[in-house]
C-alpha cells in the first residue's frame, strides 16, 4: 500500500476568539434595563436569571431554560434536608445550557423563617464567581 501525500495549503491560521457576552444589564429587582454588561458580570447575571426564572411557565423560553427551584422551595412538605439534596442538581441543570459556565460547586444553605439563602461557587470561562440567591 502506497501512501499518498496531499498538500493542503494553509492560507491563514485563525486563533479561536471568545464570543462576546455583551448584553443588557438588568435590574432584576426593579424589572428594568440599566445599561450594558460583559464578561463575568454578564455570566453572573445569566446565572441569576436562569435560576430565578420558573421553567415551563414563561412562554418566551423553551423547556430547557429556567429552573424548578421555586416549586421545590415552596412545597409545603419540603424539609431543609430535601431542599439541600435537590437544589444543587436543579441549579446545575438550569445552568447546563450555558457554555460559559464550566462548573458549579460548594453549595451552602441558610434557612431563615420561610426563606432559604443559597450560596454557591461557579467556574466560568471568565473566572471564578460566587452566587447568592434567596427563595
Amino acid at each position: 500500500m502506497t501512501q499518498v501525500y496531499i498538500p493542503i495549503p494553509i492560507v491563514e491560521i485563525e486563533e479561536t476568539q471568545e464570543t462576546s457576552s455583551l448584553t443588557y444589564k438588568l435590574d432584576l429587582n426593579k424589572g428594568r434595563i440599566i445599561g450594558m454588561v460583559d464578561g463575568l458580570q454578564a455570566v453572573n447575571q445569566a446565572i441569576r436569571k436562569a435560576i430565578i426564572t420558573p421553567r415551563f411557565q414563561c412562554l418566551i423560553y423553551d423547556n430547557q431554560y429556567g429552573s424548578e427551584i421555586e416549586d421545590v422551595v415552596i412545597a409545603k412538605d419540603a424539609t431543609p434536608e430535601y431542599v439541600q439534596a435537590v437544589i444543587p442538581g436543579l441549579i446545575q441543570d438550569a445552568l447546563k445550557p450555558d457554555t460559559r459556565i464550566v462548573r458549579v460547586y460548594d453549595f451552602v444553605f441558610n434557612f431563615e423563617d420561610d426563606k432559604v439563602y443559597i450560596y454557591f461557587k461557579a467556574d466560568t470561562i471568565f473566572g471564578k464567581t460566587t452566587i447568592e440567591e434567596v427563595f
